[in-house]
């Protein structure tokens, strides 16, 4: 009727009400949402934390237990997109990380009143950063010297009566057991000699003649056999349970790894003192706090849940159920607990580890100039000198500021092309009567395609465009910035140093390039002669070879890669095994091999564990093409006189070849972007000669002070350098002369070029 208002569709009145109703509950909604704390904890201290979480009156609360390697970078992208936790359990070593990406919040009231008087002063002080406390201790973790009762009664007042007992204990003992490459466990001998990986000005501390003689003391224990040669933490339990090491250098979590009587014969005291210093060896301490994101804090029943974590109650349970020590000064550590004891003990002379950024970037040059050291390959003043420098480089400041105008200007110009490309074709085809009965026709094959084109756009292209995005960018957090190709051309220029420098682009490249035909060489020569092996029709068991052969393929390749690591170990691998056989057997006198401090030597333990990994591929394969080759073709040049070789040579690797040249290609893109290897089998050793680009990205990414824009430069350029090599073998296989017509014959009409070839025999 006129002048009566219709009422609104029924939709309309429905989404509206849907929408004022989630107005209504949104705050309720978001009170009920659970606690989500995570954690880098595994056995009794999981067990330890589960128990408080669970005596904690309040909201659910969700616990995610996440890797310790990938635990910060997991953080990092999760919280600043809201999907990541409320509260966190860490190292305060990373609040001067976490605090400039705006990963964390000050603690406010979940500081219990007269908080400040209750936790231990070195604990509280560690988790205070800029004035700010930024996270609530709750417990401390430093290293001490474990004792194989069973083979040693006295605890050494110095670190050389430890060496002394070298002629006393029986054959096959060590001393002392501890990863001595590793600059953590260095701390101590550095700090008894007066040195420090970061000086109170945020500069490479690991510098100068301190420093030089710690390092020429731990290479002299060494070379008189105390300290185990190239000793990770895997082996350094495997000698201390086997009863192989008096002594062990090592934390709270060493006690997990022992088995029931290693526990029965040990005992921990404090660290020795260091008899050329008369100073105590001092070890870095690390005090975990749960910590707040800035989503959290906002909460009250997160800052709650946090109290309680870091409470008398959670700090007695982690006690009795983890033996952690407490850093709360009223819950009294068992007089009869010589364990706690000890760490206690050790904790009062123990360096809190420097919260700063720059302490991140201490760690690679710092393993690597000890690793140089002692194997021998450098004097401590010019490994030292070299490891300053590569800190320097990675601290050096961030490029100037760009506009983004050009860019801008560009993908205008770009976007504009495309789209007069696409109207003038859309003209021409209007033009024709049958475009729209076209499109219709084609309408149900979109319909087909539409889920492939949207998942290979987010998965595929979304990603790619971010990463080539992101690699205009440098810093983090308030730092960064807009830097156009400023990131392209300090890697293409080798940061200003010479062109084929230790960790230049251009040195990784051709390293990269080696890598990849090396590999690639093996693996197509040893995947098409055991396919063709095991294509004979009168080989008994080719079923049960084939599923054997297929193995390496199958086993994930990270397991593949460091159960090779272990066998090239040269004091205990398997490989030494085998010389220390040869020369029992024949009398000879071969000396075991230091896979790892030669650059030959590294880069064939990677190719040998790579070629294990990627020959059952092309086996794979090549028996699939070798099932289409004709058997009429075989048996007429085998009655023209062809030999087995000629049949070979001129029939079956040209039918091959079409199929197995896309299998190249993957076979290459694979092994030159193959960084499982690389990074865990030599881990770039020697002083990162045996990195490969992708490896070298990563190290960008994620030790170096997290360049994330960086490291997409590289990963752009690898990108690109794949492209034009994909491409131009594409190319070279169009053109003519290069490729071998396949079907029923020739382009003329003639007979296939095997088939002529075979008459011709």
């Amino acid at each position: 009727m006129p002048g009566r208002r219709r009422p609104p569709p029924a939709p309309a009145l429905t989404a509206a009400a849907l929408a004022a109703l989630l107005l209504l509950l949104s705050p309720a909604l978001a009170a009920a949402a659970p606690i989500r704390l995570w954690h880098a904890y595994r056995d009794a201290e999981a067990r330890a934390l589960g128990d408080i979480v669970a005596a904690f009156e309040g909201e659910e609360v969700e616990l995610l237990s996440l890797p310790f390697d990938a635990y910060a970078s997991k953080l990092q992208a999760a919280i600043p997109m809201g999907e990541g936790p409320d509260l966190f359990i860490d190292a305060h070593e990373r609040l001067g990380d976490y605090r400039a990406r705006k990963l964390v919040a000050p603690v406010g009231d979940a500081l219990e009143p007269g908080g400040e008087a209750v936790f231990q002063a070195p604990a509280l002080a560690a988790v205070r950063h800029e004035g700010e406390i930024l996270g609530l201790p709750i417990s401390q973790k430093c290293v001490a010297l474990y004792m194989n009762t069973a083979l040693v009664r006295e605890a050494p007042v110095y670190l050389e009566d430890i060496a002394a007992l070298a002629g006393a204990l029986p054959q096959g003992v060590y001393p002392l057991a501890y990863e001595a490459s590793n600059a953590y466990a260095h701390m101590p001998i550095l700090a008894a000699f007066g040195g420090a990986m970061l000086d109170e000005h945020d500069q490479f501390g690991f510098f100068g003649p301190g420093p030089e003689r710690s390092l020429e003391l731990v290479r002299s224990l060494i070379a008189r056999r105390i300290v185990p040669e190239d000793a990770n933490g895997a082996l350094v339990t495997d000698l201390y349970n086997t009863g192989r090491a008096a002594f062990a250098i090592s934390g709270p979590w060493f006690v997990g790894g022992l088995k029931d009587e290693a526990k029965r014969r040990s005992r921990v005291v404090p660290l020795p003192k260091v008899r050329e210093t008369g100073q105590p060896m001092r070890p870095f301490m690390t005090v975990e706090a749960v910590m707040l994101s800035p989503q959290g804090a906002q909460r009250a029943e997160v800052r709650a849940l946090a109290r309680h974590i870091a409470g008398a109650a959670a700090a007695a349970t982690r006690l009795e159920v983890a033996r952690t020590p407490p850093v709360r000064s009223d819950v009294a550590v068992p007089a009869d607990d010589a364990f706690i004891a000890a760490f206690a003990e050790q904790a009062k002379v123990a360096i809190p580890m420097p919260t700063s950024p720059a302490m991140r970037s201490t760690w690679e040059p710092a393993a690597r100039a000890i690793r140089k050291v002692l194997r021998g390959d450098a004097p401590p003043d010019v490994a030292l000198s070299e490891a300053k420098r590569r800190f320097d480089d990675v601290r050096r400041p961030l490029p100037p500021r760009a506009s983004p105008a050009p860019l801008l200007l560009a993908l205008g110009a770009l976007a504009l092309f495309f789209v007069l490309r696409w109207v003038f074709a859309a003209k021409a085809a209007v033009r024709g009567p049958t475009l729209r009965r076209a499109l219709a026709r084609s309408l149900p094959a979109y319909k087909y395609v539409a889920h492939a084109v949207v998942a290979i756009g987010v998965l595929v292209m979304v990603p790619l465009v971010i990463g080539a995005a992101t690699s205009l960018f440098a810093g983090s957090g308030e730092s960064l910035r807009y830097v156009g190709l400023a990131n392209f051309i300090s890697i293409l220029t080798a940061r200003g140093g010479p062109l084929f420098a230790s960790g230049s682009f251009y040195l990784v490249l051709a390293v990269t390039v080696l890598w990849t035909v090396v590999n690639l060489f093996f693996h197509v020569v040893l995947g098409v002669s055991l396919a063709l092996l095991l294509h004979r029709p009168t080989l008994r068991l080719r079923a049960v070879y084939r599923v054997l052969l297929i193995v390496p393929w199958a086993v994930p390749s990270y397991v593949t890669a460091l159960s090779w690591k272990g066998m090239f170990h040269r004091q205990f691998g398997a490989v030494t095994g085998l010389i220390e056989a040869v020369n029992s057997a024949f009398g000879t006198s071969i000396e075991p091999i230091a896979w790892f401090s030669s650059f030959t030597t590294a880069f064939t333990a990677n190719v040998a564990t790579n070629v294990w990994l990627g020959f059952p591929f092309m086996m794979v394969v090549t028996l699939g093409a070798l099932t289409a080759v004709p058997e009429d073709v075989l048996e007429a040049a085998e009655v023209d006189g062809a030999t087995r070789w000629q049949r070979l040579w001129n029939i079956t690797l040209p039918l091959v070849r079409p199929v197995l040249a896309p299998a190249v290609t993957l076979g290459a893109i694979w092994t030159f972007n193959m960084f499982n290897v690389v990074f865990l089998v030599s881990g770039g050793d020697p002083d990162g000669t045996t990195d490969i680009l992708v490896s070298e990205a990563y190290r960008w990414a994620f030790t170096r002070e997290a360049q994330y824009g960086y490291a997409a430069a590289y990963s752009v350029l690898i990108f690109l350098l794949l492209t034009l090599a994909t491409r131009a073998s594409g190319w070279r296989r169009r053109t003519p002369g290069s490729h071998i017509p396949q079907g029923g014959g020739a382009a003329d009409g003639s007979a296939p070029a095997p088939v002529a070839a075979a008459e011709g025999v």
